[in-house]
């Protein structure tokens, strides 16, 4: 893990996050599954970018300090997201953001029969604002996801995922096509209840700003691990190493 450069300063941090490095351009964090990551209109409560804006402000909310969103993640989706501390920073981000590395962990439904592949579809939003598959290359959006196994039960399997593309709901809404629709996803599965089995594991990037190179993997949420408990493969209390 690359050590942060300015102190984690905890009485400021807020619940449902983990500082994991900050220095004086970028900001990352571990967000928990239920937390927004960027407030929406329709919505009261306060997101990850707000909840940090005042953790960099050191409480004082006069503080000039800011943050811009580089990326998001769904609500339900857990794991890691980096903030900028200025709009140039964002910007250069912005400029190398198809170099990014970011690997994903799901648990889905069943057994793949292939253990690994690349999902690729043109995505489109419908008029219930769900996301899927349409064959016409002009009504949707290119979409790549890749997967590989890491670790099957009898109802069960984990993958890890490599977003190959950035799309809404990119990695929901393929395997729940592919017929192996992910644990807790309320809106591309039925009959689903509980957190969603998706987690941001891991990114790797250039720092915007000297370009050295950077790469943070999160924890992996006990959620996870239970499923898999009886299998001996996956320990409890010791993270395991994909």
């Amino acid at each position: 893990m690359i050590k942060t450069k300015i102190k984690i300063r905890s009485k400021y941090v807020p619940a449902g996050i983990s500082i994991m490095y900050e220095d004086r351009d970028i900001i990352v964090i571990d967000k928990s599954s239920g937390l927004l990551s960027v407030k929406a209109k329709y919505e009261k409560e306060k997101a990850a970018h707000q909840l940090l804006i005042n953790y960099v402000r050191k409480g004082n909310p006069r503080a000039k300090v800011n943050l811009f969103v580089i990326h998001r993640l769904d609500r339900e989706t857990s794991g890691v997201l980096v903030f900028a501390k200025s709009f140039k920073i964002r910007e250069k981000f912005a400029s190398q953001w198809g170099n990014v590395e970011k690997k994903y962990l799901a648990i889905v439904h069943g057994n793949l029969t292939k253990k690994s592949g690349i999902i690729e579809s043109y995505l489109a939003e419908g008029e219930d604002y769900l996301m899927h598959s349409v064959e016409n290359p002009e009504e949707g959006k290119l979409a790549k996801t890749k997967y590989t196994v890491k670790n099957e039960s009898k109802n069960y399997s984990i993958l890890e995922i490599d977003l190959l593309t950035g799309k809404k709901n990119q990695i929901r809404v393929h395997l729940s096509e592919l017929g192996h629709p992910i644990v807790g996803d309320l809106k591309y599965s039925e009959n689903e209840k509980g957190r969603l089995g998706l987690h941001a594991f891991s990114i790797k990037f250039k720092h915007p700003f000297n370009n050295e190179e950077m790469e943070f993997e999160t924890k992996i949420p006990e959620f996870f691990t239970n499923y898999f408990k009886p299998q001996g493969k996956v320990g409890a209390h010791k993270q395991p190493r994909y």
